[in-house]
């Protein structure tokens, strides 16, 4: 009788067959939280501990914005761990930004005992539902042990190849059920195997022949990158050289080309630069690489130029600007293939316009950065932040007022890797990016840059997870940044643009919190810095401390985060905003009055 309950208790069991075959796809890393539902996986990860690293969250929202960040930096396959119901729900907002950046992660939740399913049993939630249009591309429940093999093989196989998210559902009882190592040799049931084949579409001689015929006729060429050129930045500068071509990069992309670069005009759109604005304007042919930056807009008028267009993706082909010719393919590898059929142009005017243009923007953005504010400009807490960075630095955006300044104001180096909320633009990214990003790369420094809005939201707290990580951090250097101006100002500048409302401060205002003396509660580095003045010195501290650090600045939300290019409508309402009883007018008309004269002002260059 002994004997017959030791082996009972080292019977293998579905919960255990999962790690198990995760295991042997190379999954090493887990983004989770325990919860009752999953009480037979989280049993069998207990026993092979040794085998995973799980990084326990604080709420189920971070572990999949952490399996997202894991994905977008590493490339690997992210998973996230929640336990069913309310734990499953919690999940879809990151999951969702995975899905809508393009990169590939598992959630595993949890269900109520299949027995008990149809019943309206307590925390009943019907999951394949809900997971549909996250995870339509494999979304399966496991209500049977023989299925476990290729419900799990599928769901990465599919999550990899198509850089996707995907869901696996396994109801309790299911997870302590015995494992079924292979399926009965009978009828109805199917054997699936461990690894991918990568797909590598390639493009024909004569598609890239059609496509080099348009990029040698235009005499003004525009090229434009996202997150697709990140592994193809040498092959991107051969082609802007031989084009004569400048480059702008969506803000996926603005860590493909370094910053320093002279036809590199920065950013693009809402959040972008006039140089960037001004290529796109004057370009009679455009090459997009990578990216389905979203804002029409921004792109050439339709009909302006002839566009070619290089993704790995056919259905993400012209669909924000009629493209001539499709390459479909790794961008670094088409790129390769298309080099030998250009002609390097030899009226190099274009080339040194868009030069020139980049030339005379970093100094009127300075300017604009240095100008005074009530207490500090923000634009220049962001232009000072690039000359502090280390070397090889992980940079980790929020969504809000701050992503302006980061997408303009901070000069990326090559070997810096830089990320955010992409598509999704959802706030609370960046300290679970940030977690994610220093996992994955303990020996280098990481920066994750938060409004306070979004830390209050949820950054406040996932900082417990840095505390309980951090010493296992080769490099200890972790530092969130958070920009203080009391106010969720992405949105009330919004309104005052978009709708020509005012600020409404019930709804707008935040409230004062402690951050840097929270961080310190929690054992890491506090520095307020709340004078133009202590900028430099904040960042050198903060890069250099033996521990993570929180460094916050107060910052004015009266300056303005101007486009670069305002439309009358855009004037309008602005105006409207103002003239309506805005509580802020006065310091807004002030820094508007600075911003708009030092775009228009020279500016030395040197």
């Amino acid at each position: 009788m002994h004997m017959l309950e030791e082996d009972q208790a080292v019977a293998e069991m579905v919960g255990d067959y999962i790690w198990k075959r995760l295991h042997q796809w190379g999954i090493q890393r887990v983004y989770g939280y325990p919860g009752d539902g999953i009480n037979g996986i989280m049993g069998a990860l207990d026993r092979v501990k040794e085998q995973f690293e799980y990084v326990r969250v604080r709420h189920e929202e971070m572990a999949a914005f952490m399996a997202g960040g894991h994905a977008k930096f590493t490339g690997q396959v992210g998973v996230c761990l929640a336990t069913s119901g309310p734990g499953a729900i919690h999940l879809l907002n990151g999951l969702y930004d995975a899905r809508m950046d393009h990169v590939p992660v598992v959630a595993i939740v949890g269900q109520q005992a299949s027995s008990s399913l149809g019943s309206d049993y307590q925390q009943e939630v019907d999951l394949k539902t809900l997971f549909k249009d996250v995870a339509g591309a494999c979304v399966e429940t496991i209500g049977n042990p023989a299925q476990a093999r290729h419900v799990i093989d599928r769901a990465v196989r599919i999550a990899a190849a198509e850089r996707t998210v995907t869901c696996i559902i396994v109801p309790n009882d299911v997870q302590e059920m015995s494992a079924v190592e292979s399926p009965p040799r009978s009828h109805g049931n199917v054997y699936s195997g461990i690894g991918y084949a990568q797909p590598h579409p390639v493009p024909t001689e004569e598609e890239l022949k059609n496509a080099a015929a348009v990029l040698n006729a235009g005499q003004r060429v525009a090229i434009l990158t996202g997150a697709g050129g990140l592994r193809a930045p040498d092959e991107i500068i051969e082609v802007a050289d031989i084009l004569g071509a400048g480059v702008a990069k969506a803000l996926l992309g603005k860590a493909v080309l370094p910053d320093e670069l002279p036809f590199v005009t920065g950013s693009i759109g809402l959040l972008g630069t006039r140089p960037s604005w001004e290529l796109m304007q004057g370009c009679d042919t455009l090459l997009m690489i990578g990216t389905t930056f979203p804002y029409s807009e921004f792109l050439p008028k339709d009909g302006q130029a002839r566009a070619v267009q290089i993704d790995i993706h056919p259905r993400n082909v012209s669909m924000r600007y009629p493209t001539e010719v499709n390459l479909i393919g790794d961008s670094s590898d088409t790129l390769r293939r298309l080099i030998p059929h250009l002609e390097r142009k030899t009226d190099r005017k274009w080339r040194e316009h868009i030069e020139s243009e980049v030339a005379k923007w970093w100094p009127e953005v300075e300017a604009k950065a240095m100008e005074k504010a009530d207490p500090i400009n923000p634009q220049r807490i962001f232009w000072e932040l690039s000359q502090h960075l280390p070397d090889r630095a992980i940079l980790c955006g929020d969504s809000g007022s701050h992503t302006n300044w980061y997408a303009r104001d901070v000069k990326i180096r090559r070997g810096m890797m830089a990320s955010l909320s992409g598509k999704l633009a959802t706030m609370g990214s960046g300290v679970p990016y940030a977690i994610a990003a220093k996992m994955a790369y303990p020996d280098r420094p990481v920066l994750a840059i938060v409004g306070d809005g979004a830390m209050q939201m949820n950054g406040s707290a996932e900082l417990v997870t840095a505390k309980q990580y951090w010493k296992s951090w080769s490099d200890p250097r972790f530092v969130v940044m958070v920009l203080v101006n009391h106010d969720l100002n992405q949105v009330t500048w919004e309104q005052r643009v978009l709708a020509g409302d005012p600020k409404f401060p019930a709804a707008q205002d935040v409230i004062d919190f402690p951050y840097a003396r929270y961080g310190e509660l929690l054992g890491f580095r506090g520095i307020r810095v709340e004078k133009p003045e202590d900028i430099a010195a904040g960042w050198a501290e903060a890069f250099s401390a033996d521990r993570p650090v929180v460094i916050e600045f107060l910052a004015d939300p009266n300056v303005p985060p101007l486009p670069p290019h305002i439309t009358w409508s855009q004037a309008k309402g602005y105006m409207s905003a103002l003239f309506s009883g805005d509580p802020n007018e006065v310091g807004i008309v002030t820094q508007s009055i600075k911003q708009v004269a030092d775009s228009l002002l020279p500016h030395r260059s040197d």
